[in-house]
């Protein structure tokens, strides 16, 4: 696996050092350190293929003009047998690299050898990263934002695993603490008013569709109506189901018991329906785990009690009014937080620092990701400081921050409401818009920013919708192959690739080569809109040199060739980044 353009920065820098070697050996300029210098790519291609500002850098060690020192350094260049084919001064003292031609056939070269598994990198060098995303609460089915992180995270974890990590999924199971008592006392509620003489009406009057009469029950909600309901509870449809569900199983079974009894049967009823529809939602949205982790598990094993043990031993917690509390402001927060209630109860955080150590400590992941709502943003610091209080490098930790989404159609914003159960699901969302288009959508902007996702335009078939725009790149090329091949023009072995020379086909050849940075850079900064915005450009450069450079009717056989092996990089360069972002190759559209 190779990186043709690091490798030419690399040879690059090492022509420069050549260079000034040179020219401190001949007594041209001072033997003094050269201070560290940026080779980049220039926005403006124009500028050269490469950019380095090594001149102006070395300007006050030298002491000399930087235009002077650039002047120096061209003429000790020796770009013989090299990728580049010259140097140039522009302005102050920057130097501008011009790549040859050899260069640019090399990647075509290239992506054709390496095929499947181009843009691959070993910048990860194996080290283990846990992706922690969705984990959404099992007590409803998951909404809009679940649909986010789920491609953010999904697709993060692919883009660390061609980086040359080793990354893990994994789904953390909140079936433990105020949210599941929350869930059974609602479900309780819901099973009791079934029982009531009004619920057995409806009952008999819907005994053949459970869907109308969870719709009549629900509409009956409001305050001061039949089957009212406390603003402490879950007022979603899907509750009001599970009730009637285990009505119709086991009918008054549970209305004599205690409340206990009730919502603890309920729960156990309820709860592995709920866990088995995520894990199978999240698989029709192509999201398959590694790990599905249980909070319940740190309860059965005292880590709770472990964690605030461990803290108070290391002197880092106080009571106060019969509570404990965890000295954050000796790790720079604003203030200290409590761990235990006066009650004995835990507070919500300890589980998860548990958690958190056993990613870090016990499974010694090198990295733990979270994808995590932008609502998170205060618990993070409170997270990272009690897992550096239990002696963990909370460096070891890194959040996306993740922005909520707006559904927009016909210009309007779909107005959602989780806890009225009127929000639209994954499900929802995945029965009215392509899985291609949810995966590619999500990952447009960066977590962190605002998005609205337009879903009249996720089903357009236009070069406006994104994602039709870059598989219809991919299915354009498959189309011009078989054409091709009917006609008895088969892909050739090799060609002469020297022969593309034209601007759209070197920058279409350049934008190529950029793949395995762009990975780089997508695991480096945890953003993998940086693969969908690259596969955009790539769809963009290859329609811009299709509709300019002529395949099939080339002046010659030999450049009709060349261009052939173009199509088939940039064909193969589109899958590699559809496998990345888990969406479909489409061969006609």
């Amino acid at each position: 696996m190779s990186d043709l353009i690091n490798n030419a920065s690399v040879e690059l820098r090492q022509l420069i050092m050549d260079a000034l070697g040179k020219l401190v050996a001949g007594g041209e300029v001072p033997s003094e350190p050269v201070p560290s210098f940026v080779i980049e790519i220039p926005a403006d291609k124009s500028h050269g293929d490469f950019a380095a500002n090594v001149a102006m850098i070395c300007a006050k060690p030298f002491r000399m003009p930087p235009r002077k020192i650039a002047e120096l350094i061209c003429e000790k260049l020796d770009l013989a047998e090299t990728i580049f084919e010259r140097a140039e001064v522009a302005g102050p003292g920057f130097l501008n690299f011009f790549l040859g031609r050899s260069w640019f056939s090399g990647v075509v070269d290239n992506v054709l050898a390496e095929g499947a598994d181009y843009g691959k990198t070993e910048t990860g060098a194996g080290k283990r990263i846990l992706v922690e995303f969705v984990s959404a609460n099992p007590t409803g089915p998951m909404h809009i934002g679940n649909a986010r992180g789920g491609a953010i995270g999904d697709c993060l974890a692919s883009v660390l695993n061609w980086a040359g990590y080793h990354a893990e999924r994994e789904f953390y199971i909140n079936d433990a603490g105020n949210q599941i008592e929350k869930f059974g006392k609602s479900l309780s509620l819901r099973y009791m008013q079934l029982c009531s003489e009004k619920g057995q009406q409806l009952i008999y009057d819907n005994r053949t569709d459970t869907e109308a009469l969870c719709a009549e029950i629900y509409a009956q909600s409001g305050e001061g109506q039949d089957f009212e309901m406390p603003e402490d509870v879950y007022l979603g449809t899907d509750i009001i189901e599970h009730a009637a569900n285990y009505y119709h199983d086991h009918i008054f079974e549970l209305q004599e018991v205690s409340e206990e009894e009730r919502r603890k049967a309920l729960v156990d009823y309820a709860l592995p329906l709920n866990i088995e529809g995520l894990e199978r939602d999240l698989k029709k949205y192509r999201i398959v785990y590694d790990n599905w982790f249980r909070e319940s598990e740190i309860h059965k094993k005292n880590k709770t009690a472990w964690v605030v043990d461990e803290l108070s031993k290391a002197g880092k917690t106080y009571e106060q009014d019969g509570a404990i509390w965890f000295k954050a402001t000796e790790y720079g927060l604003d203030k200290d937080f409590v761990l235990k209630r006066s009650n004995g109860l835990y507070t919500y955080i300890v589980p998860d620092i548990a958690y958190h150590y056993d990613k870090l400590v016990t499974r010694a992941f090198d990295k733990a990701v979270n994808v995590l709502g932008a609502d998170h943003h205060g618990y993070v610091p409170r997270l990272k400081a009690a897992l550096t209080a239990l002696g963990v490098d909370a460096s070891k930790l890194d959040v996306v921050l993740m922005q909520m989404v707006r559904l927009v159609r016909q210009g309007e914003v779909v107005k959602l409401s989780k806890r009225s159960g009127k929000a639209i699901t994954l499900v929802t969302l995945l029965d009215e818009i392509p899985i291609d288009a949810a995966r590619f959508y999500f990952n447009l902007r960066e977590a962190n920013s605002q998005f609205e996702f337009d879903l009249d335009l996720a089903v357009e078939q236009s070069s406006q919708n994104p994602v039709y725009y870059v598989q219809y790149a991919h299915a354009r090329i498959c189309s011009l192959l078989r054409n091709l091949a009917e006609e008895g023009v088969p892909l050739p072995q090799t060609a002469q690739l020297e022969l593309l020379d034209t601007p759209n086909e070197i920058e279409l050849i350049r934008h190529i080569a950029a793949l395995p940075k762009e990975i780089d850079l997508s695991a480096k900064t945890y953003d993998p809109a940086k693969i969908t915005k690259y596969a955009i450009e790539l769809a963009t450069l290859f329609h811009r040199f299709y509709d300019s450079c002529s395949v099939k009717n080339a002046p010659t056989k030999e450049l009709m060739n060349a261009r052939l092996l173009l199509c088939e990089a940039t064909r193969q360069t589109l899958r590699n980044v559809f496998t990345i972002l888990n969406i479909d190759c489409p061969e006609k559209m």
